[in-house]
């Protein structure tokens, strides 16, 4: 999809603010707000908008602990791989999960738990029960330096 300007506009503010009325958008990049809607819906359309959430607080919700997990698969199958995806979206505190390369893990998670206690639980009662886990690194995050969600574009 060819980008032009606008739509480069439009989606550096949707990122920011995915509550902005059409009307403010359509003032904000200098378009009148029907041909704004019709580029917005284009966006949308074509997939490269996926959708609009709300961010929460996790501290407020005495989700304060983040940590991030290194994981090391026994086999490097297909299979295994799908079965410990399948089982690792299915934990509602993992807030990703990445394949990976360069480093002794095969897998990096973020997961984010209320304290110490949560995560052993998580880690002892749900990760490391999964079959074919063989090891498991944990690195906790002490401060959030870049917290973002919006692309460069």
């Amino acid at each position: 999809m060819n980008l032009d300007n606008y739509d480069r506009q439009m989606l550096r503010i949707l990122q920011q603010e995915g509550r902005i009325s059409n009307q403010e958008l359509a003032e904000r990049i200098g378009l009148s707000a029907s041909p704004c809607l019709r580029r917005l819906h284009t966006l949308e359309e074509s997939g490269l908008v996926t959708g609009y959430r709300a961010m929460v607080d996790a501290r407020k919700l005495g989700l304060s602990l983040m940590a991030l997990i290194h994981i090391s698969m026994d086999k490097h199958t297909p299979e295994r791989f799908d079965n410990f995806e399948a089982k690792i979206a299915a934990i509602p505190e993992v807030l990703e999960c990445l394949l990976i390369t360069g480093q002794d893990a095969d897998y990096q998670l973020k997961v984010v738990v209320a304290d110490m206690d949560s995560y052993q639980e998580l880690l002892l009662n749900h990760i490391t029960r999964i079959t074919g886990v063989t090891g498991v690194h944990s690195s906790f995050v002490l401060r959030r330096v870049v917290d973002s969600t919006a692309l460069p574009i």
